[in-house]
């Protein structure tokens, strides 16, 4: 359900951002006030609080982002607030960066290793998947020894499975299914 109202939320503001040409803009500011609310937990929880009025939040916002923010991200924080939903905010921020990846033919994997790989390795991946893809891919190298070796790349809801780990699991499951 959160999802689904965060879609909605951050469909609007990017229809704004590209109605104004400011989407990237728009994603710097939304990204700074993730960043904030992130950092200081308690601003968001004053924020969320139901004891404090709409307009003293509204106030709040203003007097703290004034400066830093455009006018576009101001009435939507603001908006954010009159509707209750400033909690899902971290939400919307993800379904934005969507918007604007997809827009741009930009897809996020991420490979999962056991150990580093190195920039050549993942400038290699990285060809290979954006070649298969049609997209330019944005790759990042995460490390988990669990995988034992090879590489599991997640794109989206994808995934590639080429690790040790889950070839020994099949092996395991094929092994046991000739010895029952």
């Amino acid at each position: 359900m959160a999802k689904l109202v965060a879609s909605r939320y951050a469909n609007a503001l990017f229809e704004v951002g590209i109605s104004e040409g400011t989407t990237a803009s728009l994603n710097d500011d939304l990204k700074v006030i993730v960043d904030l609310f992130n950092e200081n937990d308690d601003f968001l929880k004053i924020l969320k609080a139901p004891l404090i009025s709409k307009e003293e939040k509204k106030a709040l916002v203003e007097n703290i982002y004034q400066d830093k923010t455009s006018l576009e991200m101001m009435n939507f924080l603001k908006v954010l607030i009159d509707k209750d939903r400033i909690g899902i905010i971290d939400e919307i921020f993800i379904e934005f960066n969507a918007l604007i990846n997809e827009s741009n033919n930009i897809l996020e994997a991420v490979a999962i290793t056991a150990v580093p790989m190195s920039q050549k390795d993942l400038n290699n991946l990285k060809a290979k998947l954006s070649e298969s893809k049609g997209k330019n891919i944005i790759l990042t190298n995460e490390v988990d020894e669990s995988v034992i070796g090879g590489v599991l790349v997640k794109m989206g809801n994808e995934e590639i499975d080429g690790t040790i780990k889950t070839r020994l699991e099949k092996l395991k499951d094929q092994l046991s299914q000739i010895i029952a």
